[in-house]
């Protein structure tokens, strides 16, 4: 597949682009998000790890859904004709901790749309940045990159390897039941997360697609175990299928999690407040 290049100019004119949303952060919506991810419902003194994924949904009605469940393309986002889209990576920045409760806004602006040709055909990068503010500050700030790509070849199933772990590692097994309450929380209809046949037959996946932000906040929280993060960068470099062990471990640039074949699924580094 070759990209014209009046539609990679077209959807690089959506660079600058900007919108502006506030709500009230929602206790019960913050504890919906922590049961999902596993982490103790008391919001108010325990912030969920990313938990701010849960907030500031975007709503598509019925006949604002594409074939693969998400929101038809366009709107704040460029209309990229790439059928396969995911968020890839992001850089979190945290000035000030959330306040559940509390009206928040986020302002959100789009700072580059790249266009790339590689391995696994054309690519296009559309990096977009969120600053979430509470009483006259920002708090959050966070650079995202959404990928957009071909469909490609059929992803082969992962075959598990032996002796890929350590003692420390923790041992976690994402079901179809964890990914649907992930889903709910984030209203995120993307059917690979759900849809077995469509995920199989559809996107040729060996399974249900896990998350990569599911995969983020469980990493954001092994973490933030031993102090208070000032900094959060992930990139996913494999996809996760449900049913299978993945290891989730401290490693020597940061944490990461582990596919059963020993493939590092996503890797992320970190820093702490002083």
């Amino acid at each position: 597949m070759t990209l014209a290049a009046d539609d990679i100019a077209h959807w690089q004119s959506w660079t600058g682009r900007s919108e502006s949303r506030s709500e009230r952060l929602d206790p019960e919506a913050l504890r919906r998000f922590a049961a999902a991810i596993g982490e103790p419902l008391d919001v108010q003194s325990h912030f969920p790890s990313l938990g701010h994924w849960g907030c500031f949904l975007p709503v598509a009605e019925d006949d604002g859904i594409g074939p693969d469940g998400h929101p038809k393309r366009g709107g704040f986002l460029p209309p990229v004709s790439l059928p396969r889209r995911m968020f890839a990576a992001g850089e979190l920045r945290f000035e000030a901790d959330l306040i559940p409760g509390e009206e928040a806004t986020r302002q959100s602006r789009i700072l580059d749309v790249t266009h790339k040709s590689g391995r696994s055909g054309e690519l296009i990068l559309v990096e977009v940045e969120h600053a979430i503010a509470q009483q006259g500050m920002n708090r959050i700030v966070e650079r995202q990159t959404i990928v957009y790509r071909e469909a490609g070849a059929t992803t082969p199933p992962v075959i598990a390897a032996e002796g890929i772990g350590r003692d420390a590692d923790i041992l976690w097994q994402p079901n179809a039941v964890h990914l649907f309450r992930f889903s709910a929380v984030t209203f995120n209809s993307h059917r690979i997360h759900y849809d077995l046949p469509y995920a199989t037959g559809e996107e040729q996946y060996p399974g249900l697609v896990v998350h990569g932000p599911f995969t983020a906040a469980r990493l954001f929280g092994l973490a933030r175990e031993a102090g208070r993060l000032s900094r959060f960068t992930f990139r996913a470099q494999a996809p996760i299928f449900a049913g299978q062990p993945v290891r989730l471990r401290k490693s020597a640039e940061g944490v990461e999690a582990i596919r059963a074949d020993g493939a590092t699924a996503m890797a992320a580094t970190f820093e702490y407040y002083p």
